[in-house]
């Protein structure tokens, strides 16, 4: 079988996705390198993509930071909490969506459409969350966005595209709604689940905004926000004691470089080691939501 030659734009193709392969991957090799050199090297500006000595004094002082921990807890249980509401609520709507007999149909359809495209504006929604006694609570990290609009007409979308053969025998043997959308919609419905199961796992996993506007309790922290503690407002106070990062500091040991530095490979960590195995999950969500219209 006969090769076909490269064209100009093959080579072309290849140099730039090197390229951004480069741009993208050396400021994740920077924070690593940071993380593990020299506090001297640190200050001398000498550190870019390979560590400069061998420095786990930034490590140390994250990891006995009590906040850390606190941290992953809060963020394992808001994402677990959050994507069993966020797929229980969204199915339950979506399925109600999918009856042509619903009375006021059409009217919620139009509803929640109006919410993908107007938003209710930060002062009002902090107002209601306020009102409804949710500040400074767990639940105001899951209950809020448990319903998203675009994420219910995909759910809807999937839903109308299954057999209705199936449901109808099911209603024919006394099968209720309740029933049939437990023993039929979702076990049809795995791949979709499973796809926004882990989207919504990373969305809170990233989280930090709500966090930062709702709760003012240090141990309902999730990680973001301790990381943003720590990154961007240079904070390095936390459960362990001021003063030990004082003494790191003054002594030599580390820089305050080497600590924030540490705290985001550690942050960033689980979701590496893991997204290599979720990749094509993420790649099928976005063809559920771009081919069942």
């Amino acid at each position: 079988m006969k090769r076909r030659k490269a064209s100009a734009f093959d080579v072309f193709n290849v140099l730039f996705m090197l390229l951004m392969m480069l741009v993208m991957i050396y400021p994740l090799l920077n924070v690593l390198a940071t993380s593990l050199s020299r506090p001297s090297d640190i200050t001398a500006g000498l550190v870019s993509w390979y560590p400069r000595g061998f420095n786990l004094v930034g490590y140390q002082y994250i990891i006995e930071d009590g906040q850390l921990f606190i941290g992953y807890r809060n963020t394992i249980l808001y994402a677990a909490v959050g994507t069993l509401l966020t797929l229980t609520l969204t199915s339950l709507a979506a399925y109600a969506l999918t009856h042509k007999e619903l009375v006021g149909r059409r009217v919620l359809t139009f509803y929640w459409a109006v919410t993908m495209f107007f938003g209710g504006g930060l002062v009002p929604t902090y107002l209601v969350i306020k009102d409804l006694g949710l500040l400074d609570t767990f639940l105001v990290m899951v209950l809020p966005g448990c319903v998203g609009a675009y994420t219910l007409f995909v759910f809807r979308s999937f839903m109308l595209a299954l057999p209705s053969e199936l449901m109808e025998a099911a209603y024919i043997d006394g099968a209720g709604e309740w029933r049939v959308w437990s023993t039929i919609v979702l076990p049809l419905s795995k791949p979709l689940l499973a796809t926004y199961a882990l989207f919504t796992i990373v969305g809170h996993w990233n989280s930090w905004f709500n966090a930062m506007l709702y709760l003012k309790n240090a141990n309902l922290y999730p990680l973001q926000l301790y990381l943003r503690r720590i990154v961007v407002q240079n904070d390095l106070s936390g459960t362990y004691a001021d003063s030990a990062s004082g003494a790191l500091i003054a002594s030599g040991a580390m820089t305050p470089q080497n600590a924030q530095m540490a705290a985001i490979v550690l942050t960033i960590l689980p979701i590496m080691l893991i997204y290599p195995y979720i990749q094509k999950y993420f790649v099928k969500g976005v063809m559920i939501g771009s081919l069942k219209g």
